[in-house]
């Protein structure tokens, strides 16, 4: 019995994998749903690219997975268990062949959907700063009503720049086209960019995006072409190819690798690491298959009347009263990216105390309407004002937690004549 198994080892392995794999399909597409061909391809590039390496990856490996499959069993979060199930992948391949990729290792953590939540938050302030240095530009050239937030407005159209013209695709693709030609050049010289050469690249990836984004906005308000059309694509594909593409064939030739091929001796195949990761997974595979239950209202403040309340979905309860809107929610984003994406302009956002305790407040304006907007998030009937804070105490203490903002009229501008 010992004998077979350590003769078909390896496929036990693989149909142990294949068969978790299936019991996670729709973690498996709920992942791949947001960039398939991204994945597909980093995957395809980790095979590729992968060079012989005496580091033990594993071990790792082995420490990522535990700290994603944990946040992800307390926190029921789908992206960090469906990263971990990529891992779990490069995990059994690296063991098996003792050939790893960091340049495809870096793109799956990239184009997860985790990064697509970081990119979100990052990129709140950044957008209405873009569009701001595309409005001072564009001015004197051409006829602009006003701007207000990520919205412009052009002889009485509303022209939005959202998230997707902010270039998450373009980004990606770019760090997509970036991995290829450091994998091609890696083929060329038949030796290794070490991990500082691949960060120092892929930071100029990130400025060249954001100019290339520049441009690209400037470009499709002066052809007054925001539509989803041929031309709208034209022009991102062309500032893709002049202000990404065409840099980097450029300075990939300053960028040579150095680390020559490693030889290793070691043809044992360590199955602790696999198991322990499949085991850890298979835990957490279990806990993401039971329904979440949020408990948004368990404790709440009594000072809210919830028979004025209506649930607009399963995350969101809303209280209307008078003059006041009230959100209770599950924790996603800031409000920041909701209000700047439907034509809010925020010109004031601060830290204030109200009875004691730290809070967000936001002056926003709409269509000459000022509102005022109060907002925390609660756990265990304390509020904090960080996003990161709050999600590590319900890491910790595994209570429900909940987005709170007070929405309220401040006054109308007047009409100038």
């Amino acid at each position: 019995m010992i004998s077979y198994l350590e003769k078909y080892k390896i496929h036990i392995i693989a149909t142990l994998v294949i068969g978790l794999l299936a019991f996670n399909h729709k973690i498996l597409f709920f992942g791949l749903d947001s960039d398939f061909f991204g994945i597909l391809f980093s995957v395809i590039l980790f095979i590729i690219g992968s060079r012989t390496t005496k580091i033990k990856i594993n071990y790792l490996l082995i420490a990522i997975i535990i700290g994603f499959e944990f946040i992800s069993y307390r926190l029921h979060t789908k992206s960090l268990h469906f990263l971990s199930l990529m891992l779990l992948i490069c995990l059994v391949y690296y063991s098996i062949t003792k050939r790893f990729s960091f340049i495809a290792f870096i793109c799956i953590l990239l184009f997860s959907s985790v990064f697509n939540k970081f990119f979100e938050h990052l990129t709140t302030e950044i957008k209405q700063q873009l569009c701001y240095v595309v409005f001072i530009t564009l001015k004197n050239v051409i006829e602009i009503d006003k701007i207000e937030g990520v919205n412009f407005y052009i002889e009485g159209a509303k022209i939005t720049i959202d998230t997707a013209c902010m270039g998450l695709s373009m980004f990606k693709t770019g760090l997509l086209t970036g991995a290829i030609l450091l994998t091609l050049e890696e083929k060329k010289e038949k030796k290794y960019f070490g991990i500082f050469p691949i960060i120092l690249f892929s930071i100029a990836l990130i400025v060249l995006n954001i100019i290339s984004n520049y441009f690209r906005i400037v470009t499709l308000i002066l052809l007054d072409c925001t539509q989803e059309n041929a031309l709208h694509h034209s022009v991102g594909l062309v500032c893709f190819t002049m202000y990404q593409v065409v840099p980097m064939l450029v300075l990939i030739r300053y960028f040579k690798p150095k680390i020559t091929t490693e030889t290793t001796t070691t043809k044992h195949l360590n199955i602790a690491p696999i198991g322990i990761a499949l085991i850890l997974v298979l835990i957490t595979s279990v806990e993401m298959k039971k329904e979440q239950n949020l408990d948004l209202l368990v404790n709440l403040n009594p000072a809210y009347n919830l028979k004025n309340g209506k649930w607009v979905n399963s995350e969101v309860f809303k209280i209307i009263e008078e003059q006041k809107l009230i959100y209770i929610k599950t924790p996603i984003h800031k409000p920041l990216i909701c209000w700047t994406g439907d034509g809010y302009r925020i010109f004031e956002s601060k830290e204030i105390t109200r009875n004691h305790e730290t809070i967000w407040y936001n002056k926003m304006e709409k269509n000459k309407v000022i509102y005022d907007s109060y907002w925390w998030y609660e756990c265990g009937n304390k509020k904090y004002n960080s996003f990161i804070e709050v999600m590590l105490m319900k890491l910790i203490y595994n209570q429900p937690i909940r987005l709170i903002n007070e929405i309220s009229i401040e006054s109308k501008k007047p009409n100038r004549s």
